[in-house]
């Protein structure tokens, strides 16, 4: 599990703007709140994979009692997965082109197309048919085109999302500024997002912090969707 430490400066700026509070809300109502998985896929999971993030193995306990604790009070469960297919070497070339080697580029897409083995949810991930599912092909679930998240939250009402699972500062980051700029409220699960090193998770989450989402652990976010507040439940 990483050790989240969000900078001071960071923490001082929170609690000015947010009137000595580290939260923006302390209670989450769970009919109007999804927990929303990112990419919690064996291609991340896997050790050996082009995409292993070790770490991810790690919060797989959270993610799923969190799933269960949203489940128990009412709330929804999202599953967001990335599919990709061959047009992902032509229409989003700045990343498989402009961000690693054409040869890596290649083998980490290749695990994320259906077949792949690196493609279906992990299965260590307690997910249930009642569940929502949504899948996407970028990095940002809300970016226009990548997946019908968006529609399928708001006819179920949803307005606030905790988010969860891999890579802290790449899918799940990227997914979680484009609902706040979608006008979701957003928390970002500091226990509950791992990638490859501490001190990327907390740059990322650092980053988030101070506009973007507000940073809980999951012992929080049970303790806000429960109306006890959150930090009345105690992380396990």
């Amino acid at each position: 599990m990483h050790k989240t430490e969000i900078h001071p400066d960071a923490v001082r700026l929170i609690r000015m703007r947010r009137g000595g509070r580290l939260h923006v809300r302390d209670t989450l109502d769970p009919a109007r709140t999804a927990l929303v998985v990112v990419d919690m896929q064996t291609a991340f999971l896997k050790e050996g994979l082009p995409s292993e993030v070790p770490m991810a193995r790690e919060i797989v306990p959270n993610i799923n009692r969190l799933a269960a604790s949203f489940r128990a009070a009412g709330g929804t469960v999202v599953w967001v997965t990335t599919t990709f297919d061959d047009r992902i070497f032509t229409e989003w070339s700045s990343f498989l082109g402009g961000t690693a080697s054409p040869e890596t580029a290649r083998r980490i897409a290749e695990q994320l197309m259906d077949g792949a083995e690196g493609h279906p949810l992990w299965p260590d991930m307690d997910a249930e048919d009642g569940d929502m599912r949504a899948v996407k092909n970028r990095f940002s679930a809300f970016i226009q085109g990548s997946s019908d998240i968006e529609a399928q939250l708001r006819a179920s009402g949803i307005d606030t999302l905790a988010i969860t699972g891999t890579l802290t500062n790449v899918c799940c980051e990227a997914t979680a500024r484009d609902a706040m700029m979608r006008n979701f409220h957003v928390v970002m699960v500091a226990d509950g997002n791992a990638t490859y090193t501490d001190a990327i998770h907390n740059a990322s989450l650092t980053s988030m912090s101070i506009s973007f989402a507000d940073i809980m652990t999951t012992g929080e976010v049970i303790g806000a969707l429960t109306g006890a507040g959150a930090g009345a439940v105690a992380a396990e």
